[in-house]
């Protein structure tokens, strides 16, 4: 199974770029997407589907235009479940989870802290009570995978000025804490499982266009998976040259 996550900052915008043409080059087996920002209406998914990709997507419905999640996958899945049953994540089109046999894949969108203090602690919200909801399904399940934007750089190598971001939100202590926790309650970072080196980030601000260019960036996109399932990873990358958004997406394959 080929898996992408891919925060696209706007399926349509993503599209004018090209993101269709990319499709069409078999990226991956499952493609998870965030911050859609649209409703499946809004989309012609017929150019999706004729490529053999069904197409699942799961909507804010509290402010239209805004976040949301969406999966494209080959592989059609058992069973889709919208949301993970917290309300306001919900109405924010937040998660999205399909069942393959005994396998979960969680395609999830994490908040941003960037807009302020209440965002910031809807984040922190957000974060405390997602870990206790994994840890209860984890024995449900023969694996999970948990794919998506995290908005959290994990380690001083996973960022690029780590001492001029340590009160920066995606780079907070609380929030670093979250994935010591995270990973230490059974989860394994499928790409540091390949790629220990540093420099490689998945994200890098529109504020400035060098950013990018001299590679300031930060690695918030993950796709992680139980321990379990560490055994099977047969790669794992993050794909800098495609460039349909201010993400980059990131791959990871399984046996």
């Amino acid at each position: 199974m080929r898996i992408i996550s891919y925060n696209v900052n706007g399926i349509r915008a993503a599209i004018k770029k090209g993101f269709i043409e990319w499709l069409q080059t078999d990226p991956a087996d499952v493609i998870c997407l965030q911050e859609t920002k649209a409703v499946k209406e809004d989309i012609d998914t017929a150019a999706i589907n004729a490529l053999g990709y069904h197409d699942y997507w799961y909507s804010a419905t509290s402010k239209k235009g805004y976040s949301g999640v969406a999966v494209f996958t080959k592989i059609k899945p058992d069973r889709v479940e919208n949301g993970n049953g917290h309300a306001q994540s919900d109405d924010e089109g937040r998660v999205i989870q399909l069942h393959f046999g005994k396998l979960l894949l969680i395609n999830a969108y994490f908040p941003s802290g960037t807009s302020g203090e209440e965002r910031q602690a809807f984040k922190m919200d957000w974060l405390h009570e997602m870990l206790p909801y994994l840890n209860k399904i984890k024995n449900n399940h023969e694996g999970i995978i948990l794919c998506g934007d995290y908005n959290i750089a994990h380690k001083e190598i996973d960022i690029h000025d780590p001492k001029g971001n340590k009160k920066s939100s995606g780079f907070l202590p609380d929030e670093r804490a979250w994935m010591d926790d995270f990973f230490a309650s059974g989860w394994t970072d499928s790409f540091r499982e390949i790629h220990p080196e540093p420099h490689r980030y998945s994200w890098w601000s529109q504020r400035f266009p060098s950013v990018r260019l001299n590679n300031k960036g930060w690695r918030i996109d993950y796709i992680n998976c139980t321990d379990n399932l560490k055994d099977k990873i047969n790669d794992a990358d993050i794909l800098t040259d495609i460039k349909h958004s201010d993400h980059c997406p990131v791959y990871l394959e399984l046996k």
